[in-house]
C-alpha cells in the first residue's frame, strides 16, 4: 500500500457548515468505520486498519465535535447516523460496508436500519443490539471510562481481559502501536461531552422505531464480533437475538474484552474479509 494508518493524511469534509475530519486509504469496496465512546481518528489500532485496507478502502472519521472535527456531537444518535450518510455523499460513495465499535456499533445499527439501501454489510464489534438489554455495564467501566485522562492500566481493564496474561501482552502491544500516531489533546475529556454521548441511552433502550424487531426481516448480512469478557457491552446480550435475526453471525473471541479486534487484529480482520466475500 502507498499509504498506511500511520501515514495517511487527515482531510476535512464540509458537512452542515462543520469541518469533519477523515482519513481514507487502501483499495477496494469502501468500508466506513464508526468509533467508540471517546474515540478519535488516532485511537484505532493502526495494524487492524492496515489489515482491513489490504482489501478495502478504509474510511475513518471523527464525529461532529469530537477529535479533529468541528461542531458538537449530536444529542440524538439518529443524527449521528445521518452524518455517516452525509460523509458518504461528500465522498461520492453510494453503497458501502459499515463497521461500528462500541458506541459506534449503535450508530452503525441506526445507519443500517434508517438507510438500508446504502449498506452492503454490517460489522458490529464490542457492542449490543438496539433495545433493552438485560446485562448492564459493570461498575469498572464507569470507574475507568469517565476519567479525564486514562492510564495504560485503564486501557487494559476497559478494552482487554485483565485476568489473562495473553490479553495483557496484547494490550501492551496495542498501546505501543496506537502511540505511534496519537494526540491526547484530541480525546474528549469533559463531562459535558460525555453527556452528549449518553444522551441517546434512553432512546436506544426504548427503541420506538422497533429496530430490534427489524433484525427479523433485514436482508443485510451482519457480523458481530465480541470478547468473552466485555465489561461494558456484554456478550450475553446477543443471545436473545440468535434465532431471531436470520442474517446475523456471532463470533466470540476468547480471553478478551471490549476490543477483540485489537487483541486479535489478524484473526478478526480475516473473519471480516471472509464475511464480506461470502
Amino acid at each position: 500500500m502507498k499509504e498506511s494508518a500511520l501515514t495517511v493524511q487527515t482531510k476535512f469534509a464540509k458537512i452542515d457548515n462543520n469541518q469533519i475530519a477523515y482519513r481514507k486509504f487502501g483499495a477496494g469496496a469502501p468500508l466506513i468505520l464508526l468509533n467508540r465512546f471517546r474515540g478519535t481518528l488516532d485511537t484505532w489500532d493502526p495494524l487492524f486498519l492496515d489489515l482491513l485496507a489490504m482489501h478495502h478502502t478504509v474510511i475513518t472519521f471523527d464525529y461532529c465535535g469530537i477529535g479533529y472535527s468541528e461542531g458538537e456531537l449530536p444529542l440524538a444518535i439518529k443524527d449521528v447516523a445521518n452524518d455517516v450518510i452525509k460523509l458518504a455523499g461528500y465522498l461520492e460513495i453510494e453503497k458501502f460496508h459499515v463497521l461500528g465499535w462500541s458506541y459506534g456499533g449503535w450508530v452503525a445499527q441506526y445507519t443500517m436500519f434508517l438507510h438500508p439501501s446504502r449498506i452492503v454489510n454490517t460489522v458490529l464489534i464490542g457492542t449490543n443490539p438496539i433495545g433493552k438489554n438485560e446485562v448492564p455495564f459493570k461498575k469498572e467501566f464507569f470507574e475507568r471510562a469517565l476519567k479525564p485522562v486514562n492510564t495504560d492500566d485503564d486501557f487494559l481493564v476497559l478494552f482487554f481481559e485483565s485476568n489473562s496474561e495473553k490479553s495483557k501482552v496484547a494490550a501492551e502491544d496495542a498501546i505501543q502501536r496506537i502511540a505511534a500516531r496519537f494526540d491526547l489533546s484530541k480525546v474528549p475529556s469533559t463531562q459535558e461531552v460525555f453527556n452528549r454521548y449518553f444522551a441517546s441511552k434512553t432512546a436506544i433502550a426504548e427503541d420506538t422505531d422497533n429496530f430490534r424487531a427489524a433484525y427479523q426481516n433485514s436482508n443485510i448480512p451482519i457480523l458481530v464480533l465480541s470478547g468473552d469478557n466485555d465489561i461494558s457491552f456484554a456478550l450475553e446480550n446477543w443471545y436473545p437475538m440468535l434465532g431471531n435475526a436470520p442474517t446475523l453471525r456471532l463470533i466470540v473471541m476468547p480471553e478478551s474484552g471490549h476490543a477483540p479486534h485489537f487483541q486479535y487484529p489478524d484473526e478478526t480482520s480475516a473473519y471480516i474479509k471472509a464475511f464480506f466475500e461470502d
